[in-house]
């Protein structure tokens, strides 16, 4: 499945809607209030069929499924924090997103079309949506020592991975998994017997900029130990450029560069159990280190 995820990004978007050029200061305005919404809002997953789209209002009609501790199952409009996305959503579509709800405003974000209502619709890029026993390929990765490694190194081990780009410059995105990582990494140091049945890999969906230099210096500060930092039980690494495609699509994450140098990406976080699959899969950023902890230890109990 095509996936469309969007992270919060600071730029105004142009766009052409009924043969109108928006004027910029207004777009600049939406997307300042939209990115307020995500900063500040309380996140809630969102699940339904797509009825029609109205490009005017950058909006999306649902059948939605009850949204637990929200509100019950309704059809009714979604403003989309990224509309130009609207030419790739088809009535019939079955979507799932993420709302960012404040007391004055709410907008859908992070779209994924996990079934196509058009069947003669066919995107370019066929995501893989991430199930439990789910073997993963042997890929292969640079790290920040220089040295190849891949995901068979690890077997024997609960593998926990995640995915960045160094020069993310949104705290609750990339930022936010390196710290969690950080935590983790220590939690388990705590525990020698869990410590060696475990590793942590970063990866990042930049290899042009973030070569082994980049990540040795980007690990280092997170792990704490700088350039003194042996990187025993956490790895950053990258894809070549020439695989990072099945990567991301197996892995689900969508990253698409823009203009000003930023990634516009999704997000995801894997616990690959010690015989290579799938155990659990974290989608989004709202999961906690605690609950992670938690399943590593019941993967390796």
């Amino acid at each position: 499945m095509k996936r469309f995820l969007f992270c919060l990004l600071i730029a105004a978007l142009a766009s052409i809607v009924c043969g109108c050029k928006h004027n910029a200061q207004g777009s600049e305005s939406q997307d300042a209030q939209a990115s307020a919404t995500i900063a500040a809002g309380k996140q809630y997953p969102v699940k339904g069929k797509v009825i029609s789209t109205d490009p005017t209002h950058g909006e999306v009609t649902l059948e939605a499924a009850a949204i637990p501790g929200f509100m019950e199952a309704m059809t009714m409009p979604y403003k989309l924090r990224t509309p130009n996305i609207l030419t790739e959503l088809h009535p019939g579509d079955q979507i799932t997103g993420t709302l960012y709800v404040t007391d004055t405003n709410d907008v859908l974000d992070q779209i994924v079309i996990t079934a196509q209502g058009q069947p003669d619709y066919k995107p370019p890029i066929q995501y893989h949506v991430l199930n439990p026993g789910d073997l993963v390929p042997d890929f292969r990765f640079l790290n920040q020592s220089g040295k190849h490694i891949s995901i068979a190194d690890f077997k024997g081990k609960a593998l926990l991975l995640t995915f960045i780009y160094t020069r993310c410059p949104l705290p609750d995105f990339c930022p936010r998994m390196s710290q969690n990582f950080a935590k983790i990494d220590k939690a388990l140091a705590a525990d020698p017997a869990l410590y060696a049945k475990t590793h942590l890999l970063t990866i990042s969906f930049d290899p042009e900029y973030d070569t082994p230099a980049v990540l040795r210096s980007y690990g280092g500060a997170y792990t704490g130990e700088y350039s003194q930092e042996r990187f025993i039980h956490w790895d950053f690494a990258a894809p070549s450029k020439k695989d990072q495609e099945a990567v991301d699509e197996f892995f689900d994450v969508g990253a698409t560069p823009e203009k000003d140098r930023t990634i516009t990406h999704s997000l995801s976080t894997v616990l690959i159990g010690p015989d290579g699959k799938v155990v659990h899969w974290y989608p989004t950023n709202d999961w906690t280190p605690e609950q992670v902890l938690a399943d590593i230890k019941q993967v390796i109990s």
